[in-house]
């Protein structure tokens, strides 16, 4: 399929019509184009594929999930165990396979510097780690015995279990349950913060998605206190502003606003912390991964875009100032004969203090990449 090349002169002619019809700011006329990438720079154009050490024996799988430790500035991601599947019923999970999933890089030469989770979960999905260093995974699927898996689990940075949420192998839709977890964030008051529900985004017409509702499939962020206690949920399965089609991915901006990448809705739904819904941001394609530096830029990575969903839209990582839904630079993805004209990118995404960027590479990158991790840098 050829994929059709919109100018981004006629995409700025429409936005102030579509931003009344969206109920939002505009896309702000710029050059280059938001859809392919082209004419938008790359500020990160040196690619190093199969970034990262791997203990001997052992072969890369996929992986959704990386970030930044706050403390020293290294790398803390996943990979799972060996599996370039994923979810329930796979051959190869962390269950089969009780490797310790969990990797900090040194973000400079890749070298292992902790490795930890052995034994625990069934397939990582979402990482995050706090202002502490404890690192904070979600275990997506569910074992064969039906006793691992549904659940959030907090590490601290040597590896010790502290505090795990959910109920083992048992997903459900109430407060004591996750249905396939996402990601999870700490909040800057301690309060935990769980996007729950990854069905949605294949659900395609209103019918499709009120039969998940009846199922009791969820799409939702629920919010914890610094000890595990629920405390409250918004959003349902859905396409209007507070609902989801998988809400995959979880950031914080500077003022203290959730963004929630809303996969199946292409689009980045913004909250307060209490869950009241703020504005929207439709300039960065189908999001996996979210990633805001310091000083409030957006990095957000498109893996899902393909010839039969999301078309034409290319994948990559999309950057973007917070206080504009506008694009400003463009990393481009491996190119993929799967995936003619718009290419195979990763699933997560994180950026370091020198501004190196890292793409956690899914299912469909992992082949193209090479490995779970790419690393792109500047030219200087």
């Amino acid at each position: 399929m050829r994929i059709r090349r919109t100018s981004f002169t006629g995409l700025a002619l429409i936005a102030p019509l579509l931003s009344g019809i969206l109920g939002t700011a505009p896309v702000l006329a710029q050059q280059g184009n938001i859809v392919t990438g082209e004419g938008i720079p790359n500020p990160n154009p040196i690619m190093h594929k199969q970034w990262g050490e791997l203990p001997a024996g052992r072969q890369w799988g996929s992986t959704a999930g990386i970030d930044i430790d706050p403390i020293d500035g290294n790398v803390w991601a996943y990979e799972r165990c060996g599996a370039g599947s994923f979810g329930s019923g796979v051959a190869v999970n962390c269950d089969s396979n009780p490797v310790a999933p969990i990797f900090k890089f040194d973000r400079h030469t890749g070298e292992v510097l902790a490795n930890i989770g052995a034994g625990i979960m069934v397939t990582p999905h979402g990482i995050h780690v706090d202002h502490e260093g404890n690192v904070w995974v979600t275990d997506f699927a569910v074992n064969a015995a039906g006793t691992k898996g549904h659940q959030v689990h907090k590490f601290s940075p040597d590896g010790t279990l502290l505090m795990s949420l959910g109920t083992p192998g048992k997903p459900g839709n109430d407060s004591l349950h996750f249905n396939q977890p996402n990601d999870v964030i700490v909040g800057p008051d301690g309060s935990i913060y769980v996007a729950d529900g990854h069905s949605g985004q294949g659900m395609l017409t209103a019918a499709e998605v009120e039969a998940g509702k009846a199922e009791g499939q969820t799409a939702r962020i629920m919010k914890f206190s610094p000890n595990g206690t629920f405390i409250k949920e918004w959003g349902q399965l859905g396409v209007r502003h507070g609902e989801f089609r998988t809400p995959h991915a979880l950031e914080w901006d500077s003022q203290g606003r959730l963004w929630v990448a809303d996969r199946g809705n292409h689009r980045i739904e913004i909250f307060d912390q209490e869950g009241n819904y703020l504005d929207s941001r439709y300039a960065y394609g189908r999001i996996s991964g979210l990633f805001i530096t310091a000083d409030d830029m957006v990095y957000a990575i498109d893996s899902e875009s393909s010839p039969y969903r999301h078309e034409p839209w290319r994948t990559g990582v999309r950057v973007g100032p917070v206080a504009e839904d506008r694009i400003v630079g463009f990393i481009p993805p491996h190119e993929s004969e799967a995936r003619l004209y718009q290419g195979a990118a990763g699933e997560g995404v994180a950026v370091d203090g020198d501004g190196n960027v890292f793409a956690a590479e899914g299912p469909a990158s992992l082949a193209p990449a090479g490995g779970a991790f790419t690393k792109y840098t500047k030219r200087f």
